[in-house]
């Protein structure tokens, strides 16, 4: 499937950091991680810092699926409110999905100061309404939160006026969220990782998988790799490895503006910013003080129909970025597109499967895909050292 349209920020700012070779030869090796992607590299940094023998394949070059067209926010907010997801999987469930995204903001920040990577900022987030009608709904989800106990604040339109320059009526200001580049930390974690024995090869696509107790993987190339145990995080095309009715396929359209090194901060604290509208509106700023637009999301129905709809989505994020900035003029550097999922309850897929054994699934859908990338790591680390973990029934394929 190709996961992106356009000219992704991330790759056209970073190009190929690194080079990596094709698999050109039988192997064998404990865990298999299929996919090069952010999922995979935290997956082979937590499976080898816990001394797993591994080998990542990717059937592209490293970095090139929906991970060089990630916005990268991270925020601890699912795609789903707090307040109706409790409605939908109960009030434990929903809350400890929402902790453990909260949790894996730090667990990141920690992650990436171990690895001494350096292109990640801790900000605020700010969920907010243009709606008067939207008033209950705001109140609804502030309280879910804070009865969580997550540190928000209720912002009213005078506030959000004179401290954002933000035109809308309502907001929910979080004090844990964060910014990265989630190209240039896959290219680093896996950097990291090959130092302590991890072999990583892309360019190679895994066509077949032998499900027994001596799991066998074969390339497009007739190479075999042996494992005891596979792990995949080949994300929004897992549809080649099982059934297609566990997620449902979306475009988002992204635009970042041209870099103004001059000009004093946008907004305040560089705030990440999205809104309750369906599809939601999402904005951010980067460290050379570029404005980063996305949203518009549409039913992804193929990549021609994606390509062909992002010179008009563009313009209508540059729209409605004007219309909550009026102030700020925002001039379009580059923009783009990419496939994401979501599941019926907005929770990923991770752990087993029963119809593949020995495989364990690293699957963050949604919008919030890096922090669940870092709850799947977790999970699946200690599932392949033989450990249990009390989260793993939240997101099984059994849930």
């Amino acid at each position: 499937m190709q996961l992106t349209g356009g000219y992704p920020f991330w790759l056209i700012h970073d190009g190929l950091p690194y080079s990596y070779p094709k698999l050109c030869e039988n192997i064998e090796t404990n865990t298999v991680i299929i996919g090069g992607g952010i999922s995979g590299a935290l997956a082979a940094y937590y499976l080898t810092e816990a001394g797993i023998q591994c080998v990542l394949v990717d059937g592209r070059t490293i970095g090139l699926g929906s991970t060089c067209a990630s916005t990268a926010l991270l925020q601890y907010e699912l795609d789903e409110p707090l307040h109706l997801l409790k409605e939908k999987v109960g009030v434990a469930t929903a809350e400890r999905a929402y902790a453990l995204c909260h949790q894996s903001i730090d667990t990141l920040s920690e992650i990436m100061d171990a690895i001494e990577f350096k292109e990640y900022e801790r900000k605020k987030s700010l969920f907010f309404s243009t709606h008067r009608s939207q008033k209950k709904f705001v109140q609804d989800e502030f309280n879910a939160r804070k009865n969580a106990g997550f540190d928000v604040e209720l912002l009213n339109k005078d506030q959000l006026e004179k401290e954002y320059g933000l035109k809308a009526e309502y907001a929910i200001l979080s004090a844990q969220a964060g910014t990265t580049n989630a190209y240039a930390l896959t290219h680093a974690l896996l950097q990291h990782s090959m130092k302590k024995g991890l072999q990583v090869y892309d360019r190679t696509f895994i066509k077949r998988i032998q499900y027994k107790k001596n799991t066998m993987l074969q390339t497009a190339e007739g190479r075999i790799i042996k494992a005891a145990n596979i792990v995949n995080a080949t994300g929004y095309e897992v549809v080649n490895f099982i059934s297609k009715g566990i997620v449902d396929f979306y475009c988002t359209y992204a635009l970042i503006s041209e870099q103004n090194p001059e000009e004093k901060r946008y907004w305040r604290e560089d705030t990440v910013m999205w809104n309750t509208d369906d599809p939601y509106l999402y904005m951010r700023l980067t460290s050379d003080n570029r404005i980063l637009v996305g949203g518009r999301d549409e039913r992804f129905s193929n990549a021609f129909t994606r390509q062909s709809l992002l010179n008009r989505k563009s313009k209508q994020l540059e729209k409605d970025f004007s219309k909550v900035f009026p102030h700020i003029r925002l001039k379009k550097e580059f923009c783009w597109s990419g496939t994401f999922g979501k599941t019926k309850d907005s929770l990923p897929y991770i752990g087993a499967y029963k119809k593949t054994p020995n495989v364990y699934y690293a699957l963050g859908f949604g919008g919030n895909g890096i922090t669940f990338s870092v709850v799947a790591a977790e999970i699946i680390r200690d599932l392949v050292c033989g450990q249990s973990n009390a989260d793993a029934k939240l997101f099984s394929f059994n849930r």
